[in-house]
């Protein structure tokens, strides 16, 4: 006897609870996404990272655009690489050179007319400046620059008023003063450094400025001292260009870096060029004694520059002074011309005789 139900009824019923709970399955196996994907773009941002350009993260769904890196850069300011500093070219350099060296030219010039004791007390200041500096680098030898100060004033005013005999004895009793006013400290460390500290100053410094008034002396001896200072500085500038334009070889990379072989030939042809110029406007001196003096200017000159370099790359100093400013020290300025002018006042005086 049939109930009046329809048996398909029960039977699809039952086959709906199971299609829902066969949903609700996969519903829980389904990896889930983020709830909110602009929270995560804006933590990226914030970090400071930027996805793969033309990819998109997966978690963000694979219809969503990706951002442009061009977007990024402009609302991130790191994204914006800084300006590089503009570097100085050969003219900048060239007009501050000339900046420098013309008044100090000028000065020079004035007091070699001069002579005499104007001449004299000019170089105990150059010297004395000169000599200030060089202590200062040597501090941790703990020189004793009192010596070295009185030396210098006493040999330069020996060589005006005496003889190279008197600053040769001047500069030799400076050893024994040296060692009684090392021994007068309390603290006698490092005693034979200290010597030799302080008579590096005499025999460097001092006996090169008084050599500068013994060869103002002689006749015609400003003359000789005004073509030395144009040789030496004409050659200094051409062995800076010609190694900025030409130099592959490096001179002496140890004591200094920069120096080359092709400004080192580039200097020494100027100096021999401009000494040998500066000869044919000045009858008393003969072509023959041009050259070698522009010989010696040439060879001793680079001399001078590479002796201070060694000391200055012993004394860790970038620098003697700042005298001139970006330039240097006095004794960065002057480390070629204390080579020649000794050079040169031997070189005259056997022209001489």
């Amino acid at each position: 006897m049939s109930s009046g139900r329809d048996p398909r009824a029960g039977g699809g019923e039952r086959g709906r609870r199971v299609s829902r709970a066969a949903a609700a399955d996969r519903e829980r196996t389904r990896p889930r996404r983020p709830r909110d994907e602009r929270v995560e773009l804006a933590a990226e941002d914030a970090a400071g990272t930027e996805e793969p350009r033309g990819e998109t993260p997966v978690a963000a769904g694979a219809g969503r655009a990706p951002r442009r890196p061009a977007d990024r850069a402009r609302r991130s300011p790191r994204a914006r690489p800084a300006a590089a500093p503009r570097a100085r070219g050969p003219r900048s350099d060239l007009l501050s050179r000339v900046l420098v060296a013309v008044p100090a030219a000028v000065v020079a010039i004035i007091f070699v007319s001069l002579g005499g004791l104007p001449f004299a007390l000019f170089m105990i200041a150059a010297g004395g400046a000169c000599m200030f500096e060089l202590y200062g680098m040597l501090g941790r030898w703990r020189p004793v620059p009192p010596v070295g100060f009185v030396a210098l004033a006493a040999m330069v005013i020996a060589a005006r008023y005496g003889s190279s005999q008197d600053v040769l004895e001047i500069g030799v009793a400076s050893l024994p003063v040296a060692f009684l006013a090392v021994i007068a400290r309390p603290d006698h460390r490092a005693a034979t450094v200290s010597i030799a500290g302080t008579l590096l100053g005499v025999l460097w410094l001092a006996f090169a400025f008084a050599h500068a008034v013994l060869l103002r002396q002689l006749p015609h001896g400003g003359g000789v001292i005004i073509d030395i200072l144009v040789g030496t500085f004409l050659a200094d500038t051409a062995a800076y260009f010609g190694g900025r334009m030409f130099g592959r070889r490096p001179l002496a990379p140890t004591l200094s870096p920069h120096k080359t072989v092709e400004g080192l030939i580039c200097g020494m042809l100027i100096a021999i060029v401009a000494v040998f110029v500066a000869g044919l406007y000045q009858d008393w001196l003969t072509q023959g004694d041009a050259l070698l003096l522009g010989l010696a200017v040439a060879v001793l000159g680079p001399l001078g520059d590479l002796f201070e370099s060694m000391i200055k790359r012993d004394a860790q100093a970038k620098d003697s002074g700042a005298v001139f400013g970006a330039h240097g020290g006095a004794l960065d300025r002057l480390d070629a011309v204390i080579f020649t002018v000794v050079a040169g006042y031997y070189v005259w005086l056997g022209a001489l005789h």
